[in-house]
């Protein structure tokens, strides 16, 4: 990619003194005219922005000038275009050398920066893939997901972790690798559970040879690269030359190694004879929204699928919402030599040329329309089909449930964006805030947040200040960002008036409106009655009436039963509790295992072994002085006394 350094094509106009002015006196129509005065015939990528700053568009062309002409033409486009062109305030283009240079930087962009008028792949989740790390004299397999740094050879991707577990645990029965960490594969003297299960050859304590645990690496891998039939074959002669020397236990073992291969190929959703190494992608829409169903097939073998429902506007068709959909897909993930559509992608010849060169060998894009090829592809169309079906119904039931929310709150109209908060502590220690998100596409798990509680002057166990805390920092981040998309309209807090009137001390305190134009804000509560002691408990025998709403200004009050508001605040209540509880647990767990010799300046892991090994436990090393200290490997008179000094506080 290059830029025209030879002419400004930022948008942006500068005044007397040098400087860039943010917006270009121009706007709309007129303004894209003036800009195409000033543009290369070349390739390149635009983005069209309002006058807050927001990118409305990025797109891609062969000749930035011709492109970006059409939209200063009056008539012809269509309502959400005309709406665009209304809304832009300046614009900024870089220059590239090719065409399918500027594809790949479209696709690029648009996922940075997710424009309002673009098709955005919404659900940009990383794949598990299978690894067998080669980094070790014996080979280890195991889930890997992320950027490909570890060396080995990586097999995916699959669709889900249940999907590539599941073929871990079978491949483990066939061949037997080792998916312990190195370092307790290190400091292993007798064979682990994996072997007495029979998941494992145990390479660790010598009971196979380097070069027969090579074999069974080997023969992994031409599994999973597709020739199985070999493999298969070979298990079967071994185990018929283990049967005729009377070997019945060797055998048995080949057996079920052979059993666990079977099922693997085995247990596929949809056939995959006739498709060894390929993506599927599979479009259907219906009222203005569409559903992409993707299948991967590696080794023969079906690794799983997944529903994509990405953002478009109405009016866009299904070939260009595939095109956009596919580039962005495979922004940052491998292609595979073959790739199926269920109808044929806008400028399909330019997308396989960008996704060539990113893949470093030739890409193949087609649509089948007849054989075993279309077959698949005609499941895979159902599945799309009964995938779209499924969401809107349940997109159905959710707009029901807001807007029901919004009648029983008293709120103008069914809120886009609910925050939920939440505390979660044991007698104060390891606290966390938690925050779900929930909108009109349900439970929106990337928006989720935990806080760890710091205030170093809180009193373990206040909740009213932990709350305070958690919405302190989250409002003081909204204000700073001033993103439009993250501001709730409806803030829920579980709990009463006591952590209802925290909540809004945080958020007056840095000025935000909680009336009518601003913050909706609620508690949720268990209903509570006083006792004879005066005493407030909760009443269980109110339990089956529901929950107790609070809201600044009036008295609590209960939802009537069986209310569809009731029941869906008690879902976002639920799914807090869940959220809150889980980041609370794995904090604790990670204290559990904390050792206090980690937080020593200039103890590493070597160091750390050294004085376990030398002294047993870290409450030995705290007892010791400095000169039994300097007496460990390593360890010099200097860093003797450090330690001392740490657990003596001196």
């Amino acid at each position: 990619m290059v830029r025209d350094n030879n002419e400004d094509l930022t948008g942006s106009q500068k005044s007397p003194d040098g400087s860039q002015e943010a917006i270009h006196p121009l706007r709309g129509a007129a303004l894209i005219a003036d800009e195409v005065s000033r543009l290369p015939a070349r390739p390149g990528v635009y983005r069209m922005m309002n006058d807050a700053g927001d990118v409305l568009y990025v797109g891609k062309a062969k000749s930035l000038k011709n492109r970006v002409a059409s939209y200063a033409k009056s008539g012809g486009h269509s309502n959400r275009i005309m709406r665009m062109i209304s809304e832009t305030r300046s614009m900024e283009f870089v220059v590239t050398a090719t065409e399918t240079e500027a594809l790949l930087l479209e696709a690029n962009l648009i996922k940075q920066l997710k424009p309002r008028y673009n098709v955005i792949l919404r659900d940009d989740k990383s794949f598990p893939y299978i690894l067998i790390a080669s980094d070790h004299a014996a080979a280890q397999i195991l889930k890997h997901r992320g950027a490909r740094k570890r060396k080995g050879d990586y097999y995916g991707p699959f669709a889900s972790a249940t999907a590539v577990n599941r073929t871990l645990n079978t491949l483990q029965k066939a061949f037997l690798l080792r998916s312990c960490a190195d370092s307790v594969y290190e400091n292993r003297t007798r064979p682990c559970l994996l072997h007495q299960i029979k998941r494992c050859a145990a390479p660790c304590v010598g009971l196979i040879s380097p070069e027969e645990y090579g074999a069974l690496v080997g023969e992994a891998k031409k599994f999973l690269d597709g020739d199985s039939v070999s493999v298969q074959r070979r298990l079967s002669q071994d185990m018929e030359k283990a049967s005729e020397a009377l070997d019945f236990e060797r055998a048995a073992r080949l057996r079920d190694r052979i059993r666990a291969l079977t099922y693997v190929q085995g247990s596929q959703d949809i056939n995959a004879e006739g498709v060894s190494h390929a993506d599927i992608f599979a479009i259907h829409m219906d009222g203005g929204a569409a559903c992409v169903q993707v299948f991967f097939f590696r080794a023969g073998q079906n690794w799983g699928n997944h529903a994509f429902f990405p953002k478009h506007d109405r009016e866009d068709e299904p070939p260009a919402i595939l095109s956009a959909f596919m580039a962005q897909f495979y922004d940052g993930r491998e292609p595979p030599g073959l790739i199926l559509t269920s109808q044929t992608p806008d400028q399909d010849e330019l997308l396989g040329e960008a996704l060539t060169l990113r893949a470093g060998r030739k890409v193949t894009i087609t649509s089948p329309k007849r054989g075993e090829k279309r077959a698949i592809m005609d499941q895979a169309l159902m599945n799309a089909r009964e995938a779209l079906s499924r969401r809107m119904a349940e997109s159905a039931t959710q707009q029901k449930s807001l807007a029901r929310l919004a009648e029983a709150l008293g709120l103008e109209s069914p809120p886009q964006r609910i925050e939920v908060y939440d505390n979660s502590h044991i007698s104060g220690s390891n606290a966390v805030g938690a925050m779900i998100v929930a909108g009109p596409d349900g439970f929106e798990k990337k928006q989720y947040r935990k806080y760890n509680i710091k205030s170093a002057d809180l009193t373990p166990g206040d909740d009213y200040a932990m709350m305070r805390e958690v919405l302190t920092r989250r409002f003081a981040r909204l204000m700073k960002d001033a993103d439009a998309q993250t501001r709730p309209d409806l803030v829920i807090i579980d709990g009463g008036k006591g952590q209802l009137s925290a909540a809004l001390g945080a958020l007056q305190e840095l000025g935000f409106d909680c009336g009518a134009e601003g913050v909706a804000i609620v508690g949720i509560a268990k209903p509570r009655r006083e006792t004879e002691s005066g005493e407030k408990r909760v009443d269980r025998t109110m339990g089956a009436v529901g929950e107790q709403i609070v809201a600044p200004g009036k008295e609590p009050f209960l939802l009537p039963p069986r209310d569809p508001a009731l029941f869906f605040v008690q879902r976002l209540r639920d799914e807090a509790h869940r959220f809150a509880i889980g980041a609370h647990r794995a904090k604790r767990k990670k204290s559990l295992g904390a050792n206090p010799i980690d937080e020593i300046p200039g103890v590493g892991p070597a160091k750390k072994r050294a004085l376990l090994n030398h002294f047993g436990s870290a409450k030995e090393i705290a007892r010791a002085k400095p000169e039994d200290l300097a007496c460990v490997e390593g360890v010099s008179e200097a860093l003797a006394q450090r330690i001392y000094d740490f657990f003596h506080g001196a």
